[in-house]
């Protein structure tokens, strides 16, 4: 049997040759007797001139003040063992978070003669742990905002919903009042850019989930660029710019999504319209170069300073600043637009001179072939007013919202029933089977898609045109759930009349 002096010496052997573990010898008493090579390296002091110094000295003050060093002891001569995992400090001050094992060496009395303590250095592995969290907790804080952004499009878009149908009822009076007409136009006008800033915050975040799916087709530059221009007139006329189209006499193809790209120009004019003094310059042109396809839009308007070109696409981002004037908007129109053209193969650039010197916006797209003779696929003039009456059940708790829809549906010569919840519009359909029924999907207790689902099972609904109505932008599986229910189509809220229209042509 080993000496204690013995086991201290083979001890001191297999310490110098660790120099990945911090290792040395304690007294009872708990000051140093021997140091290896790793503890040099972990906590900075050489060997001469931390032996018969404390251990304490590499607890923090805390650990110190509440007995942890005497205890590490005590709990290692009582039970053999002692493990702990916190604070170190080294000899510069720094802080390390560290494993330690404090184990007792014995007499030959079982007493305890020495105690060995054996600590690894957990910084980078606690990093790690860090690095982890902050991971979870970003895609967590990531998860929260994707929720909350579908609450918000809910939240937002249920209240335009009546403002857009009352709007459409007060535009079929007749008057020659010019307060009432001018503050039809402010309605219309405000609301547009709600809708808009509403579509733009769920687009981006659809985009940045990589969710944002595009319909291309063979489709030609000018009705795009034409359409952008008609859909901001009206905003240009408020503001007195001078705007200007220039369109050439050949058809331009490009392979798009026509909807997108229009929604891309018409934030290009919007921005212009903006950002311009009222009475600017404002001039689109569409041309042919080489083999792209481009659309300009410049203004005279407050310029780009130097600094902020460069960023000028990146979300959030805002003109604004020297001139000491804020223009509104989220900051993400450029953002989203400049993601769309180059989901579309295609380039967004800006230029300006500098502040108060204009600026230009310039969106590229690859040209391709258009047979002899070849119309544009895509015409995006809203769909003919029907002349046939039909029998439309509207179910909608929102009061506003229903009686709204119902009003401007039946100055439309349709004859009209509204129920606030599921159960009682299954009792009107049954007793007075409709042509269309508009299906709130958010409706109290029973829900619009349980509603759908039963009405199809009835006898004599097999060929009734079920239309959901949601606030919120749907997913694949509400896409799917909605085919499930058996709805024929579904709208996102304010839905227009235009697009109600082109849908009971159908019936």
């Amino acid at each position: 049997m080993l000496s204690p002096q013995e086991m201290e010496g083979r001890f001191d052997l297999l310490a110098s040759e660790s120099k990945e573990y911090a290792v040395f010898l304690v007294e009872p008493g708990g000051k140093l007797l021997c140091w290896n090579p790793g503890a040099e390296r972990l906590f900075g002091y050489r060997a001469e001139e931390i032996i018969g110094q404390h251990f304490s000295r590499f607890f923090s003050p805390e650990d110190v003040r509440n007995g942890q060093p005497e205890y590490e002891l005590k709990t290692a001569a009582d039970e053999g063992r002692s493990d702990s995992v916190r604070w170190q400090v080294r000899k510069d001050g720094t802080r390390f978070w560290c494993q330690s094992v404090v184990t007792p060496l014995l007499d030959e009395t079982k007493q305890a003669r020495s105690f060995a303590r054996v600590m690894h250095d957990l910084t980078e592995s606690q990093a790690t742990e860090a690095q982890r969290q902050r991971a979870d907790g970003l895609a967590e804080a990531n998860r929260n905002k994707e929720e909350f952004m579908a609450l918000l499009s809910h939240e937002l878009r249920s209240p335009l919903s009546p403002i857009v149908n009352a709007l459409s009822i007060l535009r079929q009076m007749r008057t020659n009042d010019p307060i009432i007409e001018n503050a039809g136009h402010i309605i219309d006008r405000q609301v547009s850019q709600m809708v808009r800033l509403v579509d733009d915050l769920l687009d981006i975040t659809r985009i940045t989930k990589g969710k944002l799916r595009l319909t291309k087709e063979k489709v030609e530059l000018r009705v795009i660029a034409n359409h952008a221009a008609e859909t901001t007139r009206t905003l240009m006329e408020a503001r007195k710019h001078e705007f200007s189209v220039a369109l050439p006499t050949q058809p331009i193809w490009v392979e798009a999504d026509p909807a997108r790209m229009e929604q891309v120009v018409v934030n290009l004019l919007n921005n212009a319209a903006k950002y311009t003094d009222t009475g600017g310059l404002i001039r689109m042109t569409v041309s042919q170069e080489a083999d792209d396809a481009v659309i300009r839009v410049r203004d005279n308007g407050v310029g780009i300073a130097p600094d902020l070109l460069p960023k000028v696409f990146d979300l959030f981002t805002q003109v604004d600043g020297s001139l000491g004037r804020s223009y509104g908007g989220l900051g993400i129109g450029l953002a989203l637009a400049r993601n769309l053209v180059e989901m579309q193969d295609g380039r967004l650039l800006a230029q300006s001179g500098g502040l108060g010197k204009g600026s230009e916006f310039t969106v590229k797209l690859p040209v391709v072939a258009g047979a002899p003779g070849q119309e544009a696929k895509t015409d995006l003039e809203p769909g003919r007013r029907t002349g046939r009456s039909l029998r439309v059940l509207v179910v909608e708790d929102n009061v506003d919202a229903a009686d709204s829809l119902s009003m401007l549906l039946r100055l439309y010569g349709h004859d009209v029933q509204v129920a606030r919840t599921g159960p009682t519009a299954l009792e009107m359909a049954l007793a007075s089977r409709p042509d269309v029924v508009l299906l709130d999907i958010g409706l109290p207790g029973m829900d619009g898609y349980q509603v759908a689902k039963r009405l199809r099972e009835g006898p004599g609904f097999k060929d009734v045109m079920l239309c959901a109505l949601t606030g919120y932008t749907p997913s694949e599986a509400d896409r799917l759930r909605h085919q499930e229910s058996g709805f024929d189509h579904y709208f996102v809220k304010p839905v227009s009349l235009e697009k109600l229209t082109e849908v009971f042509n159908t019936v």
